[in-house]
């Protein structure tokens, strides 16, 4: 095997969240093949351990790399920190991707978020202050679906499209719904601080969100509906997304920044690991 397979099939493992496989596919590179493990696959096993929640084990692999981490590698372990709250930890990994990748304007948001998530109001708007500063500017979350030839866009909040008010009323229909089903929306993925019901508005407006609706009000009944986004998808529309695939029957395919999600009858393809 050559060394880009066993990336092949790190990443595989690592998308899929099979920690075992991932671990033995690393293992084996060096002791069976004698192939050194790059950079590359460094980060995907930082990225499995991270997401398995083992933050520890995930770190003491990079300070024990044969060669120097790159953003990458850090970068991952910093999305692992994201996931499992851990700021004290993300601090740490900051300061090295900083230091890496100066003009990274994703990695401070990502640390603003991490604050904001844990309550760190100041601390999320000292790093902000410190992107406005260095000129850096953050890329808006943006999902799109095509309908009749046309591309259609929207943004968090997006009032702009014509059909705004009957995308709004299809969702406010669709979170009766939903809330009937079971569904509790995750105001952790608001990294506002604002009162709760304004969180849940919030969320409600989510770009993927707009794009589903409007792709439910555009298209025949049953028809899959497809978006991409150009971020990764957070939690809660995940969550939302499932329930609504359940609701309208309807399949619905989304590339993320990630992968792809292919939701049907309540489920997503990538089993709650992304």
């Amino acid at each position: 095997m050559e060394c880009d397979d066993f990336w092949v099939w790190n990443t595989w493992a690592c998308h899929a969240g099979l920690m075992r496989e991932g671990l033995q596919y690393f293992d084996c590179m060096s002791r069976d093949y004698c192939i050194a493990p790059g950079a590359k696959h460094y980060a995907c096993m930082v990225d499995l351990l991270g997401r398995a929640g083992r933050l520890n084990e995930a770190y003491e692999l990079i300070t024990s790399m044969p060669l120097e981490p790159d953003a990458g590698v850090w970068g991952a372990l910093l999305g692992a920190c994201r996931i499992h709250g851990n700021f004290k930890l993300a601090e740490h990994v900051a300061k090295h991707l900083f230091s890496l990748k100066p003009e990274g304007g994703g990695y401070y948001v990502l640390l603003s978020n991490i604050y904001a998530a844990a309550g760190r109001w100041d601390d999320a708007a000292k790093v902000r202050t410190i992107m406005k500063d260095k000129g850096l500017k953050m890329t808006p979350a943006r999902s799109f679906i095509e309908v009749n030839n046309g591309i259609h866009s929207f943004v968090v909040g997006d009032e702009l499209h014509p059909h705004s008010k009957k995308i709004y009323a299809k969702l406010e229909a669709l979170f009766k719904q939903m809330k009937e089903a079971g569904y509790v929306p995750d105001t952790n993925f608001v990294l506002h601080d604002v009162e709760e019901e304004m969180k849940e508005h919030m969320l409600f407006s989510h770009s993927e969100k707009l794009a589903i609706a409007f792709g439910i009000l555009n298209t025949s009944p049953g028809t899959p509906i497809r978006i991409t986004k150009n971020l990764r998808v957070c939690g809660d529309c995940h969550t939302a997304i499932k329930f609504i695939s359940n609701i309208e029957r309807r399949e619905i395919i989304m590339r993320d920044a990630i992968r792809f999600h292919h939701f049907k009858d309540g489920l997503c393809s990538c089993g709650d690991y992304w």
